[in-house]
């Protein structure tokens, strides 16, 4: 089977450093599959908290990931340190992707990529609703 393959954010829009939890790690001793979509979900969250905004609250819409993957690319460790960098892709209609690079502060090696479209949603309507207008000129005025 290939590999994915997935490129690094292009435009960076917002970096972030999080410390590897114990919770991160798994019983091989180094960070688990598991953890790469949450360390995403984090730097996400404090990606649109940066904009005053929440995955609830963009505009009046919230959003909903649609699809992930995730290139590991280095082994980290409890305690490591990794710095995230965000941007955003292929934007259409309802939402964008999200594509994050993860490097380890100790080994300067890149760890992680990780791509999540993302599409907005009424929650009031339960359904996927376009991408507002304010926001999506607000990303292409910081672009």
């Amino acid at each position: 089977m290939a590999r994915i393959q997935l490129d690094p954010p292009q435009n960076i829009l917002f970096r972030t450093e999080l410390q590897l939890a114990i919770a991160d790690i798994n019983y091989g001793g180094h960070m688990g599959n598991d953890a790469a979509l949450r360390l995403a979900h984090e730097v996400r969250l404090r990606w649109l908290k940066s904009l005053d905004y929440t995955e609830l609250n963009i505009e009046g819409f919230g959003i909903i990931v649609s699809d992930a993957a995730v290139m590991y690319m280095a082994e980290v460790f409890h305690g490591d340190v990794l710095h995230f960098e965000l941007g955003l892709a292929d934007h259409n209609k309802y939402g964008f992707d999200i594509a994050y690079s993860a490097r380890s502060t100790r080994t300067q090696q890149e760890a992680l990529r990780i791509k999540t479209g993302v599409v907005f949603f009424d929650y009031q309507q339960r359904k996927v609703s376009p991408a507002p207008t304010a926001f999506t000129a607000r990303l292409a005025a910081s672009q």
